[in-house]
């Protein structure tokens, strides 16, 4: 077997049973076929994450990895981590595109500015981590220019799942089954450490309600 198939088969398992722990009824003897029930039997992606939150979830796993970019770039200069006028434009920004995606801007705002908070705690932890541990500082400084650039794109992007998703999103049980295996399989998949774990949890935290 090789590495993925297993990785692939534990975040099954590990579903399965956050699954059966949290919804008791999907794993009890056949019935006639529910709404909930055909939602947690979805098809695994094979291509990313799981689940028909797999696509929404695979980029906000590139944005939070984009941030260890933002974070080498900003290290060992006077650019902060915590900048509210930026943000600020971002969002701005955020709520015109989303009115051209047909998304509620104040909704994608909501999704976007955990976005923003799961960025700086990323940042916040490389800094810390790279301040005890000089050694494993970056040794380049990204172009923030450029990574504005990609985050630009992202943003067009995540507001494309964010309406491509709107129907299972609209539902509170379907989507909290469908993130648990999307971010699941996803912190496996992509060997996310314990920073990138907390960062995604707070990423993905408005999902369920971003309509």
């Amino acid at each position: 077997m090789s590495k993925r198939t297993r990785r692939i088969a534990v975040t099954a398992l590990t579903v399965a049973g956050a699954i059966s722990l949290t919804f008791p009824q999907a794993t009890a003897a056949p019935q006639a076929a529910t709404p909930n029930a055909e939602v947690a039997s979805s098809a695994v992606t094979t291509a990313g994450s799981f689940g028909r939150l797999g696509p929404l979830t695979d980029l906000v796993v590139e944005r939070l990895l984009v941030s260890d970019d933002v974070a080498a770039s900003k290290f060992g200069t006077t650019s902060p981590i915590e900048d509210p006028v930026r943000e600020e434009q971002v969002l701005q920004q955020v709520r015109a595109q989303a009115v051209g995606a047909g998304v509620d801007p104040e909704a994608a705002a909501v999704f976007f500015r955990d976005q923003i908070t799961a960025s700086k705690v990323v940042q916040k932890g490389l800094f810390a981590r790279w301040t005890a541990h000089p050694e494993e500082a970056p040794t380049t400084r990204p172009d923030l220019a450029q990574i504005r650039v990609r985050l630009d794109q992202l943003t067009t992007a995540l507001l494309g799942q964010l309406k491509a998703t709107e129907s299972v999103r609209a539902q509170h049980v379907p989507c909290t089954v469908q993130l648990v295996l999307a971010t699941t399989s996803a912190s496996v998949l992509q060997d996310l450490d314990g920073l990138h774990r907390e960062a995604l949890g707070s990423a993905v935290r408005s999902t369920c309600a971003a309509r």
